[in-house]
C-alpha cells in the first residue's frame, strides 16, 4: 500500500485504474489511520460500514471501466451536509439525534461519481466561528504543533475538522463550507488547499444554512490539481437551488497548464494592515515574484471599502442566521426542553433554544434580531447591504480595468493557540477573517495555497481572488504559486 500522507486525489485515481490498489483496501487503510487519531477529535461521526459498501462499489465501477474521476476517493463530510441516515448535527446539541431522510446534493454528486465517505467531519457550531473551539463535539486539534511545543492549536473555523483531517492524512479529500473565509482559513492554518467557488457554483440544497447569501461549500484538500477534480464532482446546476448558477461547468483540471504569461494580478494596498506580522508581508512579496518570474505582470490596486467589510459582514450574517435558525424550536426535530408544571410551548421554546445553542450562536442571533428590528433596520442592516454593493463594485472596476487575480494573503497570522483567545473580545477572534469576507459579500472564487512556515514551523497561505466563474483560470495562478514555493512540509506526527 502506498505511503498516506504522500498520496493524492489524482495518485489515487491513477493507482486504482491501473490496478495498484483497489478502493477497498484504500477505505481501509484510511479507517484504521482515522482509529488511531481520536486525540485530534477531527471526526464527529465515523461510518465505516458505509464507506466499504461505497468502496465495494466503486471497485465494481472500476472494473467494468465506468469510473469517473472521483471513484473510489476516501473523502470526510462536514457535518454540515445532509447526509441520509446518518447523524447531521452542525455540531450543535439542538440537533441531537437528527438524521436526515435525504441527501445534500453536493454528497449525492460525489457519491454519484463512486466517492467513498469515510465519516463526518466535526466543525464551529453552525458554521460560527474561526478556530472549531464552538462545536458541541469540543474543539478538533490541529496535527500541527510549534516548534518545541506541545501546545494544542486551532486548525481554524469553521471547516476545522476538515481542514485536520486533510493535514493529518485521514482522508484524500474533504467537503468544507465558506461564509466568511471558513474554508480558506483552516486551509492556511493546515498547509492545505481550500477553494471557495464563485457563489451559485455549488448547490446549497441540503446544507445547512449560516447565512444564505454568503454560504457556498468547496474542496479541501492536498493540491491545487485534486481541488480542481474535487471542485469538478461538486459543480453544477441544481433546480432545487434558486441560486444556483445554471452554468456549464469547465474542465477544471485541464486549465491546469501553469502558464500564466501576460496575466495581470492585483495587489491590493488596503491588505497592508497595521501590526500585520513581518513574515506575512515576506510571504505576499515572495507570492507576487512568483507569479512575476512566470510572467505575470504585478499591479497595485485600490479596493476602498474593504476596511468596511468586516462590520458589514457581522451584520449581514448574523441577521441572516436569526432567520435561518428560528426553524430550530424543539417541535419538529433534535433537541426538546423539558416542560415543567404550569408552563406553555413559549416556555418550551425559549429554553429549547437556551439549552442548545452555544454561546456564539446565541451572540449573533441576537445581533441578527437586533439589526433587523423595528427602528435599526435601515440603520444597520440595510446600511450594510449599501456596504456589500461598494465592495462588489471595487471588485468589478478592478477586473474591468483589466486585472485577472488578486494576490492576498489568506490569514493575518498563523494559528493560535486552542484557548488562546478564550478571554479576548470576540471581536479579536473575527478578524482572522478580515482577508476573507470581503469575497463572499462579493460571490467571488477564492482559493488559499499554502506557500511557507513561520518561525515556528507552521504553515502561512496565500490567497487568490478570481473573476466570477473563472475558477479555471484562477486554480491556474495557484498551481504556479503551488509549483513554485514547493511547500511539502508536513505536521510531525504525534497524536
Amino acid at each position: 500500500m502506498t505511503d498516506l500522507s504522500k498520496l493524492t486525489i489524482a495518485d489515487a485515481r491513477d493507482a486504482l485504474r491501473k490496478g495498484d490498489m483497489n478502493a477497498v483496501e484504500l477505505t481501509e487503510s484510511y479507517l484504521s489511520a482515522i482509529e488511531q487519531a481520536d486525540a485530534l477529535n477531527a471526526y464527529s461521526a465515523k461510518t465505516p460500514e458505509i464507506a466499504l459498501e461505497q468502496a465495494r462499489a466503486a471497485d465494481a465501477r472500476i472494473k467494468a471501466g465506468d469510473a469517473p474521476d472521483m471513484c473510489g476517493i476516501p473523502l470526510g463530510i462536514k457535518d454540515l451536509f445532509c447526509t441520509k441516515g446518518v447523524q447531521t448535527q452542525a455540531a450543535s446539541h439542538i440537533l441531537d439525534g437528527f438524521k436526515p431522510e435525504y441527501e445534500s446534493t453536493i454528497t449525492q454528486q460525489l457519491f454519484d461519481a463512486g466517492a467513498v465517505m469515510l465519516g463526518k467531519l466535526n466543525m464551529d457550531e453552525f458554521a460560527m466561528g474561526s478556530s472549531n473551539e464552538t462545536s458541541y463535539y469540543g474543539p478538533v486539534v490541529s496535527p500541527w504543533r510549534r516548534d518545541g511545543s506541545d501546545a494544542d492549536l486551532t486548525p481554524g473555523g469553521s471547516s476545522g475538522g476538515s481542514a485536520a483531517a486533510v493535514s493529518a492524512d485521514l482522508c484524500l479529500g474533504a467537503t468544507g463550507t465558506d461564509t466568511g473565509g471558513s474554508i480558506r482559513q483552516p486551509a492556511a492554518f493546515t498547509g492545505i488547499v481550500g477553494v471557495k467557488p464563485t457563489y451559485g457554483r455549488c448547490s446549497r440544497w441540503g446544507v445547512v444554512a449560516f447565512a444564505s447569501s454568503l454560504d457556498q461549500a468547496g474542496p479541501m484538500v492536498k493540491t491545487v490539481r485534486d481541488s480542481a477534480i474535487m471542485l469538478q464532482a461538486m459543480a453544477g446546476h441544481d433546480p432545487k437551488d434558486s441560486t444556483s448558477a445554471d452554468l456549464p461547468v469547465p474542465d477544471f483540471e485541464a486549465a491546469l497548464t501553469g502558464d500564466i504569461r501576460g496575466k495581470k494580478i492585483g495587489i491590493p494596498k488596503e491588505y497592508r494592515l497595521d501590526g500585520m506580522p513581518d513574515e506575512i508581508e515576506t510571504l505576499w512579496q515572495e507570492g507576487a515574484q512568483m507569479l512575476r518570474d512566470a510572467g505575470a505582470e504585478i499591479v497595485d490596486i485600490s479596493l476602498p471599502h474593504t476596511k468596511y467589510a468586516l462590520p458589514a459582514y457581522y451584520v449581514i450574517a448574523p441577521a441572516e442566521a436569526s432567520s435561518n435558525l428560528s426553524r430550530y424550536d424543539g417541535v419538529k426535530y433534535g433537541h426538546r426542553a423539558k416542560i415543567k408544571a404550569g408552563e406553555g410551548i413559549t416556555e418550551m421554546y425559549e429554553r429549547t433554544r437556551a439549552e442548545g445553542f452555544g454561546d456564539e450562536v446565541q451572540r449573533r442571533v441576537m445581533i441578527g434580531a437586533y439589526v433587523l428590528s423595528a427602528g435599526f433596520y435601515d440603520a444597520y442592516y440595510i446600511r450594510a447591504q449599501k456596504v456589500r454593493t461598494l465592495i462588489k463594485q471595487d471588485f468589478e472596476k478592478v477586473f474591468a480595468e483589466g486585472i485577472d487575480e488578486i494576490l492576498t494573503p489568506a490569514t493575518p497570522s498563523a494559528a493560535f493557540g486552542l484557548g488562546e483567545m478564550a478571554d479576548a473580545d470576540p471581536i479579536k477572534m473575527y478578524l482572522n477573517d478580515v482577508f476573507t469576507v470581503t469575497v463572499n459579500l462579493a460571490g467571488l472564487p477564492g482559493v488559499s495555497v499554502p506557500a511557507g512556515l513561520d518561525k515556528q514551523g507552521l504553515p502561512l497561505g496565500l490567497q487568490l481572488i478570481g473573476q466570477p466563474w473563472k475558477e479555471g483560470d484562477m486554480l491556474n495562478t495557484a498551481y504556479v504559486i503551488e509549483q513554485a514555493s514547493k511547500f511539502a512540509a508536513k505536521p510531525a506526527r504525534w497524536w
